[in-house]
């Protein structure tokens, strides 16, 4: 009763805001507590200007932190708002006053149990940036490197932790009174951002994403990452090499340096396509204040507090669907969809394939600096209701950075499409990893797999036998312990044989 409560008491000011922007419609379309809404409705002022996408970001941004950031997600969910709308909030700016330099350094001095001198011979006192979570002072360490000095705001947590339990009460109230909604599954939306936002509040985590994306990129020069000062990074504090360069977008500045826009649009592109499709690991905020193009040419990122990842198989999915959809082979889109699992089996590849070309055709019939892969996806999320094609969360934050991501390609390159830049590297990525030797080599690694699981899955299965009164599998001991750790068996017997026999004598005991 106390949560019930005090969520609606929450829910009542988050409508008096909305409804001082004229973006009560939020609330309106998830018929969250409409009674709520009625009473924010009554004491709306009318007439505010700006699009609804505009007057929404605004409210969010009065919100506060947890809402900025939700925001950045509602901007991956035009199935739920619409394209403009969603539009509108992929341009919303995680920008807030900055806070005091004394809690920076005395943050930092917490963090590490040092003073702040010991660890740099200068420390900015002026933010160069300040979000929702963190703010970014630059600095020189006391050996002599130019950082970045990223620090969490203080008490962060306490508010998103308040947040997010509403958020966890306003989704069970919807899957519970709005069964149409299920398919979007809202608890789990939510679990998926609550994740997100517990990694952005433990820097250690950040570091690790861009240690390990910097890894992915090491033998490519095109692409840099940030180095990370591990000693100076901790829960609350992430230190980073200092990237010198000009914004991705700002293709005046870029001319006048002598960079070729085209050149760097194709660095970019060949970069965004291998974290996604090569390493399933992709930087997920890539708007232009995070991109730069250095003195040689070459790009860098900043800021990896979001990061996706999709699996192997997704990626092969995906990859196949985009290089349909460029074919305009509408019929593989569709049964890619299939194969995916991301439409029930029970629907029509037919009616499918009339929906995907629908969707398509007035995209790719646009010229051809126009088409947008983002805006593809984004519209087939918003008719998959009719195929009950249940939400991948793995895809939304893709479809939003996609959307970004061209954004900035279009104000770099105003006549060239970056996705055919990368065509040629989608068909060479799906002719190495869906030909007849990457076949060979995934049935090949799938067992390997399954033999590796094995020793764990028959001693599991011989304890739960035994454990419920029998007396097992009556394995031969020495077989047991080859299966459960020995490589060979004593007689000599290779473990894979071992493995082979142990598996058919488990299947004819069950069978």
């Amino acid at each position: 009763m106390i949560r019930l409560t005090r969520n609606l008491v929450r829910l009542l000011n988050i409508a008096r805001t909305l409804a001082r922007r004229d973006a009560l419609f939020l609330l309106e379309r998830l018929d969250i507590a409409p009674g709520v809404a009625l009473i924010a409705r009554a004491t709306a002022l009318r007439r505010v200007p700006g699009r609804p996408g505009q007057r929404l970001a605004r409210a969010l941004t009065d919100l506060g932190p947890t809402f900025i950031k939700l925001g950045q997600v509602l901007a991956t969910r035009s199935d739920l708002l619409g394209d403009e709308i969603a539009a509108d909030l992929t341009g919303l700016q995680d920008r807030l006053e900055p806070f005091p330099f004394d809690r920076a350094r005395d943050a930092i001095e917490r963090e590490f149990g040092c003073p702040l001198d010991t660890l740099f011979s200068h420390f900015e006192t002026v933010p160069v940036a300040a979000a929702s979570i963190a703010q970014v002072h630059f600095a020189i360490t006391s050996d002599g490197r130019e950082v970045a000095v990223k620090v969490l705001r203080p008490d962060v947590e306490d508010a998103f932790r308040r947040d997010l339990d509403l958020f966890r009460w306003a989704a069970g109230l919807i899957e519970a009174t709005r069964p149409e909604l299920r398919r979007l599954r809202p608890v789990e939306s939510v679990r998926t951002f609550e994740e997100m936002v517990r990694f952005e509040m433990d820097l250690r985590f950040e570091a690790a994403a861009a240690a390990e994306l910097a890894e992915n990129f090491a033998d490519d020069e095109t692409f840099h990452v940030p180095a990370i000062d591990w000693r100076r990074t901790g829960q609350r504090v992430l230190t980073t090499e200092r990237v010198y360069g000009i914004r991705f977008d700002d293709r005046a500045a870029l001319l006048a340096a002598g960079h070729d826009p085209r050149t760097v649009l194709t660095k970019a592109s060949a970069a965004f396509f291998n974290q996604v499709f090569r390493d399933g690991l992709f930087h997920g905020d890539l708007h232009p204040g995070n991109m730069f193009v250095m003195a040689d040419g070459n790009v860098a990122v900043v800021d990896f507090g979001i990061m996706g990842r999709l699996d192997r198989s997704t990626g092969r999915h995906l990859a196949e669907m985009l290089l349909a959809f460029l074919n305009r082979d509408y019929r593989r889109a569709a049964e890619v969809h299939f194969e995916a699992g991301w439409v029930p089996a029970d629907n029509s590849v037919e009616s499918f394939t009339q929906a995907c070309r629908s969707i398509a055709e007035p995209i790719l019939g646009l010229p051809q600096n126009e088409i947008s892969m983002a805006r593809l996806l984004a519209q087939l999320f918003r008719v998959t209701e009719h195929f009950r094609m249940e939400t991948q969360p793995q895809l939304l934050l893709l479809q939003k950075t996609m959307l970004v991501a061209e954004g900035a390609g279009r104000r770099l390159c105003p006549d060239i499409n970056m996705w055919l830049l990368a065509r040629p590297l989608i068909e060479q990525w799906i002719a190495s990893n869906l030909g007849p030797q990457a076949r060979i080599r995934d049935l090949a690694q799938d067992t390997v797999d399954t033999l590796n699981r094995l020793p764990r899955t028959v001693a599991a299965l011989d304890d739960m036998l035994a454990g419920a009164g029998g007396e097992g599998l009556r394995i031969h001991p020495e077989t047991l312990r080859a299966l459960r750790g020995g490589d060979r068996a004593s007689n000599g017997v290779p473990f894979w044989l071992v493995a082979v026999l142990t598996t058919a004598l488990v299947l004819a005991l069950i069978l």
